[in-house]
């Protein structure tokens, strides 16, 4: 038993050396340092937005050195109680314990590992839209954004309501825009765009019919303030008007919600949930300086691809994930292929074994 507990444990630890290394430790204490060193100096809060962003960097540094620092030390822990365990049967039973928590860090470091692009660890726009369904649409967009609200919740991001526009018959939504802020809110939710499909007797049915509806899932990341985006405010045409969903003091009573459309490319943009006009406006500029960056990099890849000789399928625009409900139950991602019968946990949030299971396919795929 003993030497089944130390082969456990040295087993573990070749998982902690290996974790140090594709964590890039060194590098990262070494960026901390310079980063905390800059918060130290005097004036640094006087450029309030550069300050801020210095500061996410920093805390994002030192949550995953603190992450990893808690292994070695439970590492430490295991070792410890192996040695007692020949004199008190009771710290064979805490190795056992302390290698499966040791196990469960491990396992969550190794999945932050994969989200190294340049906006992953940030903030997103996330955006449902009905497709082709009518009124069995809007109800599945309502469905999807309950969804993805009550994960967002569930990770401890905060959720930030930009567009609620009704569908309609009062039936469902005809969109929902969130800004879903948190560690890794990006590079998680990148798994969720594309367009997901249901499959299920609609309750908007009079006849009780099977019906097969889609909705379209957009992400896109919060741009940091260092990046620059060409928007000139002339090609943008504002129009202002009375917000039709809930919100917060003075909606639905004044023109405070606000529409943008970028002329060249014909994008639309609406914010209503802020309390003022100005809040709005400037929220609507935050997502189509997201959409505009997202069509430049669009651009950039279909070029390399072209120069490749390959031409990549875009993932907005193709089906990803099937939601059924009849004539049994499933979900299923079509690229990575997990699936559960569990369907209403899934609409209630627990779609993390989705997220992951995604992330980890396209990790192989590289």
């Amino acid at each position: 038993m003993a030497d089944k507990e130390l082969k456990d444990i040295e087993q573990v630890a070749q998982r902690v050396s290996d974790a140090h290394g594709f964590l890039h430790i060194d590098d990262k204490t070494a960026q901390l340092m310079a980063l905390d060193a800059q918060i130290a100096q005097a004036g640094f809060w006087d450029d309030a937005q550069r300050a801020q962003t210095v500061s996410k960097q920093a805390s994002s540094l030192r949550d995953t050195i603190d992450a990893y620092n808690a292994t070695v030390s439970l590492l430490d822990d295991a070792r410890a109680a192996h040695e007692l365990a020949g004199e008190d049967p009771l710290f064979a039973e805490e190795v056992q314990q302390t290698l499966e928590t040791l196990d469960g860090k491990l396992d969550a470091l190794e999945v932050e590992s994969w989200f190294s692009g340049r906006f992953d660890d940030g903030d997103c726009i996330l955006t449902v839209s009905p497709g082709q369904g009518g009124l069995e649409a809007q109800d599945w967009t309502e469905m999807l954004y309950n969804m993805y609200s009550r994960y967002a919740d569930s990770k401890g991001w905060k959720v930030k309501v930009l567009d609620l526009v009704p569908g309609a018959e009062a039936v469902g939504l005809n969109k929902a825009t969130l800004q879903i802020e948190g560690r890794l809110a990006y590079g998680m939710l990148r798994s969720e765009n594309g367009v997901h499909r249901l499959v299920r007797i609609s309750p908007t049915d009079v006849k009780q019919r099977r019906h097969t509806t889609f909705a379209a899932v957009e992400v896109l990341p919060v741009l940091p303030d260092d990046i620059e985006v060409n928007l000139d405010m002339n090609d943008v045409r504002v129009d202002v008007y009375r917000s039709s969903g809930p919100g917060g003091q003075c909606v639905n009573t004044t023109d405070s919600a606000v529409r943008l459309t970028h002329m060249p490319t014909g994008i639309v943009v609406t914010c209503q949930n802020e309390k003022s006009q100005l809040q709005n406006k400037d929220a609507a500029i935050r997502v189509l300086k997201s959409k505009l960056y997202e069509i430049e990099q669009q651009k950039r890849r279909d070029q390399i691809d072209e120069l490749r000789g390959e031409r990549m399928e875009n993932s907005f625009g193709s089906q990803i994930r099937n939601y059924v409900l009849f004539p049994y139950q499933l979900v299923k991602d079509v690229r990575s292929g997990v699936e559960t019968g569990n369907v209403d946990a899934v609409l209630d949030g627990d779609i993390d074994q989705f997220v992951v299971g995604y992330h980890k396919w396209r990790v192989s795929q590289e």
